[in-house]
């Protein structure tokens, strides 16, 4: 949470025509030296101010390289609207906050004579909450030194921060179990009834936010705090973000997934232990815990064990498609956790002059018990059930039961676009073939103006896209010995200085395992090290090549010769047995329509052009780019990804690509 104060005189901006603020030598030109004009830049900051001045919406695929912040921020200033701007990442929430918005500032204020109002919001979990810390003060339950460190420090800390947020505390790792005891998630929340409400984070940053005239968030808040307003029935006080007409969504080609997991339903044996570690706590630090609690507690954590058992074996994501047939076997085991979340409630019920946070834990074990009576026993037919089993802290298998709009698009249109006035939303890849049927029909966006800007690169003469001809079908065994083969060749030629990208952890390992000790450049391997220290070690190593998969594709900026080629293994289509995918495949099959064509083939294209996207970031970038599987030249589907590319100089022949780097 940060916030610049006093509001902006709205005359200082509507004074200069759009064209005088971006034009060669206009108002930005003066205040940047390293100032350059794009017409693309121009054309979507107008349609921008078009949509918010007729309260239409609008889609706008901007390439890199627009200055697509811009072109929306300056906009939503003069409009003097209060505006919410959603984005996919920290990093451009950080890059909104920190560079853009000062930059604009220097140019509307030139003698300081105003400031902009702004505040930038993370999700809560980003945020201390001070009665846990007060709490833990008073009957400190850590285990071991390095929680007792990290304890230390972050006491230390509250005494001085103005915000409250993590990001403040360099020296806590990513991954500190500490921080979640400490942080300030909804689900602990006491609202108005917490002894610290008046000194809380998320209060002053509720606060800030009221009186802000632009606010940026991420997606993942957007949607956590919409699904939150919806379930509680639009109740004053839900929520923590202001009310607005105005959203401008950025990198809007997440908005499908992100939505789809706030929208379902989830509950897991994690989210069981933790209520029961919460209550625990409580009881001893308030001495109200007695023998009918402690077997309340130790019932429902055999129930939880027991159920969640049961649930399909190994790691992954699994279709959950016999529940029915699940609960005639398993009905007692069901009935058992159920009754288990209920005792345990009915005994917190019945403590007398209880806390408030008593009453919390009895609104969570309900809220439990409400859930998993959706997950097993639901019929919504837009709602996909299944099951995750994934690893967590101190290498404990966790169990996720969860429930998935297939559709988000009724949803999204009843409860987002209808309420909007005007929702922009932009990002360099939301076109399939030159237009926006998928990404329209795929998030329920009806009556939208929309807007593909030409880009401000030269492709044809910065990159080069080469394509073998003759290698496997990437879906054979024969594949990953050639592949490795032609990538040592093509890193020959380029000296290193890539990204390989592949769309499985299983290809990325062999491939990898395959040029250990065949290649002469630093090889990286995603897993090594966390995403940040790994992309550091790859502007820093001359020559490096860093091996990954999809966290990779997109939201990555390596500018400049050192990222000079960009390697995918395969057509990046989702893949088809993932219970979300194969449920969509299938509601759209049956409603007559073409799933492939529809859905798999157009998710894919979005992908492929986020991964290739890395490459160039500037006027000055050039590189080559190859896509390691020729179906794209030889299915008829195939055209579809390639009329959806820019311009790239294209070959299927290796001596081109020699000659692109002067060999």
């Amino acid at each position: 949470m940060a916030s610049t104060s006093q509001p902006a005189p709205s005359g200082a901006t509507k004074d200069v025509s759009l064209y005088q603020f971006f034009a060669p030598g206009g108002v930005l030109a003066r205040t940047h030296p390293a100032y350059e004009f794009r017409r693309g830049q121009l054309q979507m900051a107008q349609a921008v101010e078009q949509a918010l001045q007729e309260k239409r919406h609008l889609i706008v695929e901007a390439g890199t390289g627009t200055g697509k912040t811009l072109a929306y921020l300056l906009p939503v200033i003069r409009s003097g609207k209060r505006v919410i701007i959603s984005t996919g990442t920290k990093n451009l929430q950080e890059q909104l906050f920190y560079k853009d918005i000062p930059f604009l500032e220097q140019a509307l204020f030139p003698h300081r004579e105003g400031k902009l109002n702004v505040c930038y919001m993370k999700g809560r979990n980003n945020y201390l909450c001070r009665k846990k810390l007060y709490d833990l003060t008073d009957q400190p339950v850590l285990s071991g030194l390095e929680e007792i460190e990290h304890y230390r420090a972050i006491a230390a800390w509250e005494k001085t921060t103005q915000t409250g947020d993590r990001a403040e505390l360099a020296e806590l790792p990513e991954a500190s179990a500490l921080w979640h005891k400490l942080d300030a998630r909804s689900d602990t929340c006491l609202g108005q009834k917490c002894s610290s409400w008046e000194k809380c984070f998320i209060t002053e940053m509720h606060r800030r936010a009221m009186e802000s005239d632009i606010v940026i968030v991420n997606h993942h808040l957007f949607f956590a705090d919409l699904a939150i307003k919806q379930s509680s029935d639009g109740a004053p006080d839900a929520g923590i973000l202001p009310d607005v007409g105005t959203v401008i969504f950025d990198e809007a080609h997440e908005l499908e997934d992100v939505a789809g997991n706030y929208f379902g339903v989830s509950v897991s044996n994690a989210r069981v232990e933790e209520l029961c570690r919460d209550v625990e706590a409580s009881l001893q630090r308030n001495r109200m815990y007695t023998a009918a609690l402690s077997g309340a507690l130790k019932s429902l954590r055999e129930r939880s064990q027991f159920f969640f058992a049961l649930l399909a074996a190994g790691e992954g994501r699994f279709a959950f498609e016999n529940r029915r047939e699940f609960l005639e076997e398993n009905g007692d085991e069901f009935m058992g956790l159920q009754q288990a979340l209920q005792r345990l409630g009915a005994e917190l019920a019945n403590i007398p002059s209880k806390p408030e946070e008593i009453f919390n834990f009895v609104r969570r074990a309900q809220e439990l018990q409400v859930q998993l009576g959706f997950l097993m026993e639901s019929e919504d037919h837009n709602t996909v059930f299944w099951v995750e089993r994934r690893r967590g802290g101190r290498d404990r298998l966790n169990v996720f039961l969860q429930a998935t709009p297939i559709d988000v698009a009724p949803i999204l249109k009843k409860c987002l676009f209808d309420s909007l006035e005007c929702a922009v939303l932009t990002s360099a890849t939301l076109a399939v073939g030159g237009g926006f049927e998928y990404i329209r029909g795929r998030l329920g966006l009806e009556h939208a103006r929309e807007s593909v800007l030409p880009s401000h690169f030269d492709y044809s003469s910065q990159a080069i896209l080469y394509v073998p001809p003759d290698l496997p079908d990437p879906r054979t065994p024969q594949f990953a010995a050639k592949a490795a083969d032609l990538i040592r060749r093509l890193l020959e030629i380029t000296r290193g200085r890539a990204f390989v990208l592949f769309t499985s952890y299983a290809q990325m390992n062999d491939v990898h395992q395959r040029l250990l000790g065949e290649l002469e450049f630093p090889m990286l391997l995603q897993g090594d090290a966390p995403k940040s220290a790994l992309l550091e070690e790859f502007r820093l190593t001359p020559n490096a090549v860093l091996f990954a998969t999809s966290s990779f594709w997109q939201g990555v900026d390596v500018q400049g010769e050192q990222l000079s080629c960009v390697i995918i293994d395969r057509l990046p289509f989702a893949v088809p047995s993932d219970p979300v995918v194969a449920a969509r495949v299938k509601c759209i099959d049956a409603e007559g329509g073409n799933a492939f064509f529809q859905y798999q083939v157009p998710a894919a294209v979005i992908t492929l052009k986020q991964g290739f996207g890395r490459l160039i970031r500037s006027l000055r970038d050039r590189g080559l780019l190859v896509l390691l599987d020729n179906r794209i030249l030889k299915k008829a589907y195939g055209r579809v990804f390639v009329e959806s590319l820019p311009n790239y100089l294209r070959t299927t022949e290796i001596r081109q690509v020699e000659e692109f780097f002067g060999l």
